[in-house]
């Protein structure tokens, strides 16, 4: 029976290595508004079409020893990083949360917070298209566990209290792309896990930003992203036991 949870452990860290690797494409891609899908892949440095053999998550960069096949030139180290990191996180979620269809949507789910995050962590501006990406997630979610009336207030509970900040602070308590994360957040975790999301997205950004501050002298403006998705992912791990901790001390 071990080796049977093993393999299936070992498949889901594989399949979250690929995507890992389309990740990557993502994450270049995107903010030089370059087509994801039918531009073939290439080397950064000489401009070289890269074949199957070029692109097999991780193995491709150890057995090339870091280097482009064609031009030797160092390839990034974010590559195999990112698709590591990735299977990694599949493989958690698969073990904390249990249940697998919420498992394989929160899997999905997390990957495409990976691109936004980096992306708004190096722009200061959340894709739209990785917010629709988690929209629908959030309608394949609603639609697996029955929509109901409290759809709405999964979408709107905390992006409407986002988009009251962004109104009364003009923009800048808070950013359009975040509203329309929560909100699509919210469709996918349900409305209470998602305010466990926000407090501790706020509470990572805050602390984390301080202490960029003062030690790397970072400025006051902040990607809010990053931080919001380190929340979501808490939430996802941990929320359901968080918000057991919380009203059982209110019983």
């Amino acid at each position: 029976m071990e080796n049977k949870f093993m393999i299936i452990y070992i498949l889901i860290f594989v399949y979250g290595i690929v995507i890992g690797s389309f990740q990557n494409v993502c994450i270049y891609r995107i903010p030089r508004q370059e087509n994801i899908v039918i531009t073939r892949s290439h080397c950064m440095k000489c401009g070289a079409i890269l074949h199957v053999r070029d692109l097999v998550p991780v193995f491709s960069y150890v057995f090339l020893g870091g280097r482009c096949r064609y031009c030797r030139e160092k390839v990034s180290l974010q590559y195999p990083f990112v698709e590591i990191l990735n299977g990694s996180l599949w493989v958690v979620t698969f073990l904390l949360v249990g249940d697998p269809v919420k498992s394989i949507l929160y899997c999905l789910m997390i990957s495409g917070l990976f691109i936004l995050s980096v992306i708004d962590w190096r722009t200061f501006e959340i894709p739209f298209g990785i917010n629709v990406y988690l929209f629908i997630i959030g309608l394949i979610r609603e639609i697996v566990d029955e929509i109901s009336i409290s759809i709405l207030l999964d979408f709107a509970l905390v992006s409407g209290f986002l988009l009251f900040l962004f109104l009364i602070t003009r923009g800048r308590g808070i950013g359009g792309g975040d509203i329309k994360l929560m909100a699509a957040v919210g469709l996918i975790l349900g409305w209470k896990l998602t305010i466990v999301a926000l407090f501790f997205g706020c509470l990572y950004g805050s602390v984390i930003h301080i202490i960029r501050m003062k030690v790397r002298k970072a400025e006051n403006v902040l990607a809010m992203g990053p931080y919001l998705s380190a929340g979501i992912i808490t939430a996802v791990w941990f929320g359901t036991k968080i918000l057991e901790w919380y009203t059982a001390g209110w019983n």
